[in-house]
C-alpha cells in the first residue's frame, strides 16, 4: 500500500511516549514492503536535536516533511466548541495550521491508498483537506478520560470543569470525517462511544521492542523500589508524589532499607525537592533498561490518566515484578497476582502489596516470568503492525 502518515509530532524521540507508536509502526510497515510518506508538527519537544532525530526514521519514508505547530488560542477553541459551522475548516485560511492543511492538500491529489492521522485537536481538522482519500485516526488515548480521573483525584474546581467541558464537546465531534478511531485501551473507547455513539472505533494495544527490552540477568537490587515516567505528564508526577509521601514512609516502616529510584524525563521542582537517601529523582536517564533490571519491584501507582501506560510493557518485557493501580493496567491483559499485582490507589493498601513482593523473592520470579510470556504473546510491534494492516485493508 501506498500510506500517508499526519502526526501531531515527530516519530522520535522515544522516551517521549507519544512517538513510540509512530515510529514502530513506520519500522514495521516499511518492512513489510508498504510505501511511506511522513507529515509531522513539529511540537518543540525535541529541542534543537530535531535534525539528528530526524536520522533515526529517515529511512522508513519516502519523503518527510516536518512543519511549525501553530499555537491555539482560548478564543479560537471556544468559536470552534460553540459555532459548529466552524468546527472543520474549508480552506488553510481558518485551520489552526495553515502549513498544514497546504500540505495536506497537495498530498491529497497522490494516489495514496490510505492516510493515517496520528493526534486529536491538533490535527483532526485536515480530514477536509483530503478529499475522497480513505483515513483513519489514531488520538491513542480519550482526553475527556483523563481530566475526568484528574478532576475525581484532586475534586471538583471551575478549572477543570471547563476543561473537561470542551475535551467532550471536542470529542463528541471532531473523529466524525474518518472511517475508523483507534485507541490504545478499552477505557478510552468506553468513553468516546458515550459522546458519540456513532464512531467506529477500534482498540489496538502499543508494543514493545521485544529485542530492546528483554529479561537480564543482573542482580536485583534487594528493596529498590523504580518508578519510570515522562514528568511532563502531569498524571506521572501526581504518581511520584503520592507515592513518595503517603506510600514510601509505610513501606520503610516495615522495610527500612527500601528506596524508591524516581527516573525520567524533566522532573519538576516540586519532584527534585523530594530527594533523599531514600527517594532518588535522577532525570532522564541514557538507557533505562539497566534501570528496570536493577529494580526489586516496579511500582505504577497512577490514580488518573488514559491510554495505555508504556512504562507497564516494558517493565513486563523486562520481567520487573510490578505492583500497580487498576489505571495503571488499562488495556493490558494482566490477570492481578499472576502478571502482576494490582492494588487499590490507596495508600495502605498500595504499600502493603509492595511489601508483599519485596518479602517473597519467589512470587517476584514468578510475576515477573508471567509478565514477560504475556508480553511477547501479545504486545509485540509486529502484532500491533498485523492489527493495523487488517484494518486498513477493510478501510481500503
Amino acid at each position: 500500500m501506498r500510506i500517508l502518515l499526519i502526526s501531531r509530532c515527530p516519530p522520535y524521540p522515544l522516551y517521549l511516549g507519544d512517538r513510540l507508536i509512530v515510529y514502530h509502526l513506520a519500522r514495521q510497515l516499511a518492512e513489510r514492503d508498504h510505501h511511506l510518506d511522513l507529515i509531522a508538527l513539529d511540537d518543540g519537544a525535541a529541542g534543537m536535536e530535531a535534525l539528528a532525530h530526524r536520522r533515526c526514521y529517515a529511512d522508513y519514508f519516502q519523503n518527510i516533511q516536518i512543519l511549525p505547530d501553530s499555537r491555539r488560542s482560548f478564543f479560537q477553541l471556544a468559536r470552534r466548541a460553540l459555532l459548529p459551522c466552524s468546527r472543520f475548516p474549508r480552506s488553510a485560511d481558518s485551520a489552526w495550521s495553515p502549513d498544514l492543511w497546504n500540505a495536506a492538500q497537495r498530498a491529497a491529489s497522490q494516489p495514496y491508498d490510505l492516510v493515517h492521522v496520528f493526534g486529536g485537536i491538533s490535527v483532526y481538522e485536515i480530514a477536509g483537506a483530503l478529499a475522497h482519500l480513505p483515513r483513519l485516526i489514531t488520538p491513542y488515548e480519550s482526553f475527556s478520560l483523563l481530566l475526568r480521573r484528574e478532576r475525581e483525584v484532586h475534586h471538583d474546581r471551575i478549572t477543570a470543569q471547563i476543561r473537561l467541558a470542551f475535551a467532550r464537546c471536542y470529542e463528541s465531534f471532531m473523529f466524525a470525517p474518518y472511517a475508523r478511531v483507534v485507541v490504545v485501551a478499552e477505557a478510552d473507547a468506553a468513553e468516546l462511544r458515550h459522546l458519540n455513539p456513532d464512531y467506529q472505533i477500534d482498540v489496538i494495544p502499543n508494543g514493545v521492542d521485544l529485542g530492546y527490552f528483554s529479561p537480564t540477568c543482573a542482580p536485583r537490587i534487594p528493596g529498590r523500589l523504580l518508578f519510570v515516567g515522562n514528568f511532563s505528564y502531569p498524571p506521572n508526577v501526581d504518581a511520584a508524589l503520592w507515592m513518595a509521601r503517603e506510600v514510601l514512609p509505610i513501606i520503610r516502616a516495615s522495610r527500612p532499607d527500601a528506596v524508591l529510584r524516581l527516573v525520567g524525563n524533566a522532573p519538576p521542582p516540586e519532584l527534585t525537592a523530594l530527594a533523599s537517601p531514600h527517594i532518588q529523582v535522577t532525570g532522564r536517564v541514557e538507557d533505562v533498561r539497566a534501570e528496570y533490571a536493577a529494580a526489586d519491584v516496579f511500582l505504577c501507582g497512577l490514580r488518573a490518566g488514559a491510554g495505555i501506560k508504556n512504562k507497564v510493557l516494558e517493565a513486563l518485557a523486562m520481567g520487573c515484578a510490578v505492583v500497580a493501580t487498576p489505571i495503571s493496567a488499562d488495556g493490558i491483559a494482566i490477570i492481578p497476582d499472576h502478571h502482576a499485582l494490582i492494588a487499590p490507589p490507596e495508600p495502605a493498601a498500595f504499600a502493603a502489596a509492595a511489601l508483599r513482593a519485596l518479602a517473597d523473592p519467589n512470587l517476584c520470579a514468578r510475576l515477573g516470568a508471567n509478565g514477560h510470556q504475556l508480553l511477547k504473546m501479545q504486545y509485540s510491534w509486529d502484532h500491533v503492525a498485523r492489527s493495523y494492516e487488517a484494518l486498513y485493508q477493510q478501510i481500503v
